[in-house]
Order: structure tokens, then sequence, then C-alpha cells
């Protein structure tokens, strides 16, 4: 009989490929109006003051001085006190709505995730409070992208980083063209 370390390891080489293929996108902190706002107006930003409301520490800068969100070890409870604290208005709670604002879609890997592959397993659906995460029985999770609000919960999560996004361009909302 096989150890349940050995059963676990024999899920590392397709982990391994999904993670390869991972690449790094920026999804920005909710309440956003526009991607060319934040191109124009955070740079100038001096307090940073978005990145220190976040009690949950996943929002930083990155190197062209604009905000994004990391959900490797937590994800967004929408306090909105990133988008209070924002002095240059780039983050504002007009924009409530997650259609405004979010510019991620999340998906689930088959060959990372365990579930997909036999092994009871809810640690992505069971932080998510939105029902986003739909099971067929016991196995096989899929994201419904109408449900999803883009907290990233479930990525800090899963157990095999099984879960990613895909990162685009906000759209331009009508106050910003």
């Amino acid at each position: 009989m096989a150890s349940r370390r050995e059963f676990f390891k024999s899920f590392a080489k397709p982990l391994e490929i999904a993670k390869e293929e991972v690449t790094p996108a920026l999804v920005r902190p909710p309440y956003a109006k526009s991607e060319s706002i934040f191109q124009g107006e955070c740079p100038k930003c001096e307090s940073k003051a978005c990145v220190t409301s976040c009690d949950e520490k996943i929002i930083f800068i990155v190197e062209d001085g604009t905000p994004s969100l990391s959900f490797k070890q937590d994800g967004c409870t929408f306090c909105d006190e990133c988008a209070i604290a924002c002095e240059m208005d780039v983050l504002s709670l007009e924009n409530q709505s997650t259609s405004d604002w979010l510019n991620a879609i999340f998906s689930i890997s088959t060959q990372a995730c365990v579930a997909h592959n036999g092994v009871i397993c809810y640690s992505c659906k069971e932080p998510c409070i939105d029902d986003a995460i739909l099971f067929n029985g016991l196995f096989n999770p899929v994201i419904d992208d109408e449900k999803c609000t883009g907290c990233g919960f479930c990525i800090s999560r899963c157990p095999t980083g099984a879960i990613s996004y895909k990162a685009y361009e906000l759209k331009e909302t009508k106050e910003s063209e």
C-alpha cells in the first residue's frame, strides 16, 4: 500500500507544469475607475495609503508605481478601506459593482487540482462566501464567472496552487471617458 506522501507526490508533476505556465498578472484593487487613471495618477501618489490601509496586506506597489493585489497569503474582504484612503480618487466607492472594476478571470487547473483527480477536497469552496465555486458531485470544481467577485481567497487556500487568474485591462468607465 502506498503512503499518503507518495499519493500526494503523484500530483507533483502536473502541478509543476501548471506553475510554469502561470505568468504574473496585475489585478487591481477594488473600486477602480480605469486603467488609464491608475497609470496617470497612482505614480504621483506619495502616501500609498491604499497599501497601508489594507488589513489583509494584499495590496502592493509594482515597478510602475501602481497598486496591484497579491492573493498568495490572503484575499480581499472588500472592506472599502483602500477606496476611503485613496487620496488620488483612483479608487472610489461609487464603483462598488464588480462588473465595473474586476479585471481578472479565475480558473481551476484540472491537472493540478486534487479534486479533479479523485481526491475529496473543498479547500477552495469553503472560503468562497459567494458560492462561486461549483462541484459536480464530490469532484470537478469550476468557478462560476457570474458569481465570482475576485476576492482571491480560493487561491491562498488551495493546497496545490491549482487556481490561477488571467488579468486584463480595466474597461473605461463613462466618467473617465
